[in-house]
C-alpha cells in the first residue's frame, strides 16, 4: 500500500541531443541514481562538461549535510509504515529514530532530543494526543500530527495539544519530507529577521525576538515554536492587517500547503495563553474577512 516511487517518467523531446552530462544531471536530480553513481560517472567527464554538474551535487551536498544534523523521531506503530518513512528521511540523511508505542515515543523524546517528531494519533498504550501533551512538559519541539482522512476532529485536538502541524492519511513521503524540511527552516529565519531588536512592548506583553521569549504582567510564558513565531509575526507591524496565507508564509513558510485554517487554532491558543479575550482583545485582534493584527 505504501510504496516508495521514483519519477521515471521519459524527457520530453527536444530537437538537442542530451549529453551525457544532461542525462546524469535528469537521473539524479529526479532520484534515479545515487550521489555516488552520480560522481562517479561525472569523475570522467571532462571539466567544462562537468561543470553544471557539480554545481548540482555541491548543493546537494550542502543540504545532506544540514539535514545530518538533525533528528526525527518517528512515531508509528505500523512497522512497514514506519520503516518507509524513516527510509526516505534517511535517504534525506536525517538522523532518524522509530517509536512504536506511546510510551516508547515519551521516554525516546526525552532521551534523544529530537528536532522534530513525526506523531500518529492512533498508539498502543497511549495515543498520540496523549504523547503531544506530555512532550510538551519538556520539549518544544516541532510535532506535525499523521491523522485520518475522515477524523476532522482529530486535527484540532492535535494542534490544541501543542502539535504544530498536521498531515492527512494517505500521504505521499515527499510531501512529508517537504514539510519537515519548510519546518526546520523556521527557526533559524524567525530568529535572523529583526537583528538588533531586543523588545517588543505591548501594555502587559512584551516580546524579545532574539532571545525567542514573551512575558505577560512580568511573568514568562510558555509558548510552543509555532505560537512564538506566530506573535512573533504579528508584531514585525502591529499596525498590518494579516491575511491567513500571508501569516502562513512567515511561520510556516511559502511551501506549506494544507488549510489555512490551522492559522485560526493556533491564534486560539496564543490568545488562551494571553488570557486575551477575542470578543474584547487586549492584543490580537481579528480582522473580519482578513485575517488577523494586533491591537493598537
Amino acid at each position: 500500500m505504501w510504496r516508495l516511487t521514483r519519477d521515471r517518467r521519459a524527457a520530453p523531446f527536444t530537437r538537442r541531443e542530451e549529453t551525457t552530462s544532461d542525462v546524469l544531471r535528469r537521473r539524479f536530480a529526479s532520484g534515479q541514481i545515487s550521489q555516488q553513481e552520480y560522481l562517479d560517472a561525472a569523475a570522467i567527464l571532462d571539466n567544462d562538461s562537468s561543470r553544471a554538474t557539480r554545481a548540482v551535487i555541491v548543493t546537494r551536498r550542502k543540504e545532506e549535510w544540514m539535514s545530518a544534523q538533525l533528528r526525527v523521531l518517528v512515531v508509528e506503530d505500523e512497522p512497514d509504515l514506519a520503516a518507509v518513512i524513516a527510509a526516505y528521511l534517511q535517504d534525506e540523511a536525517f538522523d532518524v529514530d522509530i517509536a512504536g508505542t506511546g510510551p516508547q515515543a515519551v521516554t525516546m523524546a526525552k532521551d534523544l532530543h529530537p528536532d522534530l517528531i513525526v506523531l500518529d494519533i492512533m498508539l498502543p498504550g497511549f495515543d498520540g494526543l496523549e504523547v503531544c501533551r506530555r512532550i510538551r512538559t519538556f520539549t518544544d519541539c516541532y510535532v506535525i500530527m499523521l491523522t485520518a482522512r475522515d477524523d476532522e476532529i482529530d486535527k484540532v485536538i492535535g494542534l490544541s495539544m501543542g502539535a504544530d502541524d498536521y498531515l492527512v492519511k494517505p500521504f505521499s513521503p515527499r510531501e512529508l519530507t517537504a514539510r519537515i524540511r519548510a519546518m526546520l527552516r523556521r527557526p533559524a529565519h524567525a530568529r535572523g529577521r529583526h537583528p538588533g531588536l531586543h523588545g517588543r512592548m505591548f501594555g502587559a506583553l512584551r516580546l524579545d525576538p532574539d532571545a525567542r521569549k514573551v512575558w505577560l504582567d512580568h511573568v514568562e510564558l510558555d509558548l510552543t515554536r509555532t505560537e512564538f513565531d506566530l506573535l512573533d509575526a504579528l508584531t514585525t507591524a502591529p499596525k498590518r492587517a494579516f491575511t491567513r496565507r500571508q501569516l502562513i508564509d512567515a511561520v510556516w513558510g511559502g511551501e506549506w500547503y494544507g488549510d489555512e485554517h490551522i492559522v485560526d487554532v493556533h491564534v486560539g491558543h496564543l490568545r488562551k495563553k494571553l488570557d486575551d479575550d477575542p470578543g474584547s482583545p487586549r492584543y490580537i485582534r481579528t480582522v473580519r474577512g482578513i485575517g488577523y493584527g494586533m491591537v493598537s
